[in-house]
């Protein structure tokens, strides 16, 4: 009875015994994860700087493509309306080329000992009238916003100065509009006219040779549907404008070879 008792311990000894070896085996996987857990924090930081890495490399990559972009549209961008220039940090096309090409020819071509005597741009003058105000002056509403699309300037309504009982004019009555540009915008708006303009002209062979004897050049335009700005659909009824280009230059031939230079077509 004795040596059965003893063998009964013995096996509820190693059963117990068992037992704590799988709890503490349980116990032992259980805490792996807690361990795994504990490393987490190290790759997650690592992981975090690898992916602030690769993002700040592609914000690069995206500037350098936006940056190459606006570049190559730069170079062949005219500006559009309202634009003063082709972006914050250039000058008009038309200045670059006045600096770089006009001045070192003109100084070569009339022997000028100073940059400063050759002749430069002053302003230029586009005026419409409109002799259909007389009689409806809503009509030159839409003139206004027309010569506000082309130039990228606000006009001014032009008046009568006195009045003419045969043509029905009281003084101060709206006959026209007119606007002035200068700096920027007067080579923005020179270049569209020289190049995008006056090429769309009917049966064009270039533009007359006549100054009025102190630099100045006046064009006259019958049509202001050869501007790109204008939408042919919303044109009332076909209008011209005269163009005044006021320069420096003393003489006729000083402003003629100024805008020779800086592209006029002139008839040849």
């Amino acid at each position: 009875m004795v040596a059965a008792k003893d063998d009964t311990e013995k096996k509820k000894k190693a059963g117990n015994s068992g037992d704590a070896a799988v709890e503490s085996k349980a116990a032992d996987t259980a805490g792996a994860p807690a361990e795994a857990k504990a490393v987490d924090p190290a790759e997650a930081a690592k992981k975090a700087k690898f992916e602030a890495k690769r993002a700040a490399a592609e914000a690069g990559k995206a500037r350098a493509k936006k940056a190459k972009e606006e570049a190559a549209a730069s170079a062949m961008k005219i500006a559009a309306p309202g634009e003063t220039k082709v972006s914050p940090s250039k000058a008009p096309r038309l200045v670059a080329h006045y600096k770089t090409k006009a001045v070192p020819a003109l100084m070569k071509q009339f022997q000028f000992k100073n940059a400063m005597q050759v002749p430069r741009l002053t302003k230029i003058v586009v005026n419409c009238a409109v002799k259909d105000a007389v009689a409806n002056p809503k009509v030159l509403d839409g003139t206004f916003d027309e010569i506000m699309a082309i130039t990228g300037q606000r006009p001014v309504l032009t008046r009568a100065k006195k009045a003419i009982a045969a043509f029905k004019v009281r003084q101060g009555n709206p006959v026209g509009v007119m606007v002035t540009l200068r700096r920027a915008r007067m080579y923005e708006f020179l270049d569209r006219l020289m190049n995008v303009a006056l090429p769309r002209v009917r049966d064009f062979k270039g533009v007359g040779t006549k100054f009025d004897g102190r630099g100045n050049y006046s064009i006259g335009l019958r049509e202001q549907i050869i501007f790109p700005e204008i939408n042919y659909d919303k044109v009332d009824k076909i209008r011209g404008m005269t163009v005044t280009i006021t320069t420096t230059a003393k003489t006729n031939e000083h402003a003629r070879a100024l805008l020779a230079e800086m592209g006029m077509p002139f008839r040849k």
